[in-house]
C-alpha cells in the first residue's frame, strides 16, 4: 500500500468549486471530488500553521498547552511511527516555517526530505542593498521583495518546484510498495504572488497601489482594494489547482488509484474581508478560517464522487494513515481513523474543539459554533514545553526566568515539563490576543455567522462539549479559569 498527502496552506473551502463557489477557476478540485470523498464538515483544531502541523503528526490538540512550536520529545509523530514500522516516508515542501526555530523538529521525522526555498520571508537570497520600496497597501517584507526578484517565471515558483519534486519521487518509486509521501506547498498562503497567466483568469478594474498581502487587522481599505485582493488570492488558488491537476494526471497515467491512498488537505483558511476582517489569529475563528476542505480517496473502499457529513478534524489524519498501513495507533492520539466515515459516513465524534493558544476556545457540533474568550484578563497563561522556541526566535531570557516544573500531563510519557509564563514581545508568535465577546451561532440558519444568538439551552450544551473535550485533552487548570468556566456548574 502507498499513500500521498498533498497539503496546501490557507486553502479556503468556500472558494473551491466542489464546495459551491461559482466564480473561482478550480476544475481540478472538481475533478478530485469526482474521484474521492469530499468531507463537508471538517474543522481545524489548533491554529495557525505549525500548531496545525503538530496535530497532523500527533493526532491530538495542543493549543491549550503551548503556542507555536516544534514537536516535543514526548510527541508521537505519525511519519516517524510509519518509518519505524517499515513504511518509507518522504517530505517535499516549500513551507519555510519548517526551517525556522519554531518548526525545527518536524522534517527529520521522515525517512528523507527535500526543501524548496523562496516563499514569503524565507531568508533565502542575500542582498545588502535595500530593494526599491513599493507603493503598498498591507504588508511588505524586505526579504519577500528580494525573493520575488528571483522568481520571475512559473517554473521558478516554489510551488511549481515543490510539485515537480513530488512527482519525481512518484516516478522513482512507482514500482515500490509501502511508502508515504507528504507533498506540501505554502500556497495559497499570503502573499498572493503568482504569474500573469493566472491573474488573467480574473480580469477586474483596479488602479490602486500594489496589494497582495493584507495585514492581520480589521478591513479599512476601499471596497475595490478588497475585491482586488480576493482576485489575487483566486489567481494563486488557480495555480494550486493546475498543480493538483498534474498529480491527478500522474495517478491516472500510472493506475495509482488501484492501491494508493490520496489525501488533499489544508491547515486553515484565510479571511478575505469577510466579517470586515483580514487574515487570521487576531480575529474570532470564524468558519472561513476553521471550517476547512478535505478530500480522501481510500482504495480499500472505492468511494468516489460522494460527500460525507460526519464531523471530522485535522487530528484524524494521523490515525487514518496509521490505520491504512496497519500500524498501531498510540493511546495519546485523540483523533480517529476515518475509515468508517469514508465507507459509510458513520459518526466518530459529537463535537470538535478548535482555537489558538491564548485566544478564544471554540467548539462545534456541526450545527452550532460556540466561541468563548477569556472573561476578565488573559492571565494566567503559560507555555508547557521542553522546546522553548517561538516562530522565529528562542524564548526570551525574561520568559525563561519564569520557568517552573509542571506536570506530567497524561500525554507527556511521564515527563515533567517547563511551565513558562507567556510574555508577548516582538519575538513572540503572530497569535495576537484581542478581546472578543463570547458568541453562539446556529449554522443551520446563519451559515455566514452574521447573527449571534441567545439560547441558554444550546449554550449549555456547547459548554458541556467544551468541558468534556478539554478534560479529555488534560487541559491546564488555568485554562478553565481564564475562560471563566466553573466545571461544577455543568
Amino acid at each position: 500500500m502507498r499513500a500521498i498527502m498533498l497539503m496546501f496552506d490557507s486553502l479556503n473551502r468556500h472558494m473551491l468549486e466542489p464546495y459551491g463557489c461559482g466564480w473561482t477557476k478550480t476544475p481540478n478540485f472538481t475533478r478530485l471530488a469526482q474521484r474521492a470523498v469530499t468531507f463537508d464538515n471538517c474543522y481545524a483544531g489548533g491554529l495557525p500553521c505549525m500548531p496545525a502541523r503538530r496535530e497532523l503528526h500527533t493526532g491530538r490538540y495542543h493549543f491549550l498547552h503551548r503556542s507555536w512550536g516544534p514537536l516535543e520529545p514526548f510527541d508521537d509523530s505519525m511519519p516517524e511511527l510509519l518509518r519505524e514500522n517499515g513504511i518509507y516516508t518522504h517530505l517535499v515542501s516549500d513551507h519555510q516555517h519548517y526551517w525556522e526555530d519554531g518548526g525545527c523538529t518536524y522534517h527529520n521525522r521522515y525517512s528523507s526530505w527535500e526543501i524548496v526555498r523562496g516563499q514569503e520571508g524565507d531568508k533565502w537570497k542575500g542582498c545588502v542593498k535595500d530593494p526599491e520600496p513599493l507603493e503598498h497597501l498591507g504588508r511588505a517584507w524586505r526579504q519577500d521583495m528580494i525573493n520575488r526578484s528571483f522568481i520571475t517565471a512559473e517554473e521558478d515558483q516554489p510551488q511549481t518546484q515543490c510539485l515537480k519534486l513530488g512527482l519525481e519521487f512518484l516516478e522513482r518509486n512507482k514500482s515500490e510498495d509501502n511508502w508515504f509521501v507528504h507533498i506540501e506547498t505554502f500556497d495559497p498562503h499570503e502573499p498572493f504572488y503568482t504569474m500573469e497567466a493566472y491573474k488573467k483568469l480574473y480580469p477586474h478594474d483596479y488602479e490602486g497601489p500594489h496589494f497582495d498581502w493584507p495585514e492581520y487587522k480589521k478591513v479599512d481599505e476601499a471596497p475595490e482594494a478588497v475585491e482586488h485582493v480576493r482576485y489575487e488570492y483566486a489567481a494563486l488558488l488557480s495555480m494550486c489547482d493546475a498543480n493538483l491537476g498534474k498529480l491527478l494526471d500522474y495517478m491516472d497515467q500510472n493506475d495509482m488509484w488501484r492501491d494508493t491512498m490520496l489525501i488533499v488537505n489544508t491547515d486553515h483558511g484565510f479571511l478575505l474581508g469577510e466579517h470586515d476582517c483580514w487574515a487570521k489569529c487576531v480575529h474570532p475563528m470564524y468558519n472561513e478560517n476553521a471550517h476547512i476542505p478535505l478530500f480522501i480517496w481510500d482504495p480499500r473502499y472505492g468511494a468516489q464522487g460522494e460527500q460525507r457529513s460526519s464531523l471530522v478534524q485535522t487530528i484524524d489524519i494521523a490515525p487514518t494513515l496509521l490505520d491504512f498501513f496497519d500500524v498501531d495507533i498510540p493511546s495519546d492520539m485523540q483523533g480517529k481513523p476515518l475509515r468508517q466515515v469514508v465507507e459509510r459516513d458513520e459518526k466518530i465524534r459529537d463535537a470538535a474543539l478548535f482555537g489558538l493558544h491564548g485566544g478564544q476556545v471554540n467548539v462545534t457540533d456541526g450545527r452550532y459554533v460556540y466561541m468563548r474568550n477569556y472573561q476578565k484578563c488573559n492571565e494566567p497563561l503559560y507555555n508547557y514545553t521542553h522546546m522553548p522556541t517561538h516562530m522565529r526566535a528562542l524564548f526570551s531570557t525574561e520568559e525563561m526566568r519564569t520557568v517552573e516544573l509542571a506536570g506530567p500531563f497524561s500525554f507527556t510519557k511521564g515527563c515533567r515539563v517547563m511551565r513558562i509564563q507567556y510574555i508577548p514581545d516582538e519575538t513572540s508568535d503572530i497569535e495576537i490576543k484581542l478581546k472578543h465577546p463570547d458568541a453562539l451561532y446556529d449554522l443551520s440558519i446563519d451559515p455566514g455567522q452574521e447573527r449571534p444568538i441567545k439560547d441558554i439551552d444550546a449554550e449549555k450544551k456547547m459548554i458541556d462539549h467544551m468541558i468534556k473535550l478539554m478534560e479529555e485533552n488534560d487541559a491546564p487548570e488555568e485554562q478553565y479559569r481564564r475562560l471563566g468556566i466553573d466545571v461544577t456548574e455543568y
